[in-house]
C-alpha cells in the first residue's frame, strides 16, 4: 500500500458497498466505472475545479472507457483509486486508474477514460483551455 500511495499521494477512498457485488458475490464490473467516475471528480477537484468551465458551457465528457479486472472485489473492502494522466491534445487526454484493495493489499484493477472537451453550447469539439492544459503536463507520469 506504501508503495501505491507514493504513486498516487491523492489517491481517492472508497468504501465497497453489500449492494455493489452481484450474484457471483464480487463487486459488479459496471460499478468500477462508477468507482473511475468518483476518482477522476476528485482528482479535477484537486487540481482544476470543473464548476466555472463548466458554467461557461465546456468541460471533458469521457468518449471511451476500458477495464481490466485482475482481482475480485468483495464486500466488506475499502478501495484506494489512483488517477494518471498521459497522451495531452489540444482537444482530449487520457485518464488511467488503479484500484488498490487495502483487504487484499493488492492491485485488484487497472482502467483508462478517455476525456474530450466539448462545447455544450453549440455541440461541438472543443479545445483545452491553456490553464488545464498546464496543469495536466505536469502531471503527465
Amino acid at each position: 500500500m506504501e508503495k501505491f500511495l507514493e504513486k498516487y499521494p491523492h489517491s481517492s477512498r472508497i468504501n465497497v458497498a453489500w449492494g455493489e457485488m452481484d450474484a457471483l458475490q464480487h463487486v459488479n464490473n459496471v460499478v468500477y466505472f462508477r468507482y473511475f467516475e468518483t476518482a477522476r471528480i476528485d482528482y479535477f477537484d484537486r487540481i482544476y475545479p470543473l464548476g466555472a468551465m463548466y458554467a461557461k458551457g465546456v468541460g471533458p465528457v469521457i468518449s471511451e472507457n476500458q477495464a481490466r479486472y485482475k482481482r475480485p472485489v468483495t464486500f466488506p473492502d475499502t478501495l484506494l483509486v489512483g488517477v494518471s494522466i498521459s497522451d495531452v491534445r489540444d482537444d482530449r487526454f487520457t485518464l488511467h486508474y488503479e484500484v488498490f484493495s487495502e483487504r487484499q493489499q493488492a492491485l485488484t484493477t487497472t482502467g483508462s477514460s478517455m476525456a474530450v472537451m466539448f462545447d455544450f453550447n453549440s455541440g461541438t469539439k472543443a479545445r483545452l483551455p491553456s490553464e488545464l492544459r498546464l496543469l495536466l503536463e505536469q502531471d503527465l507520469r
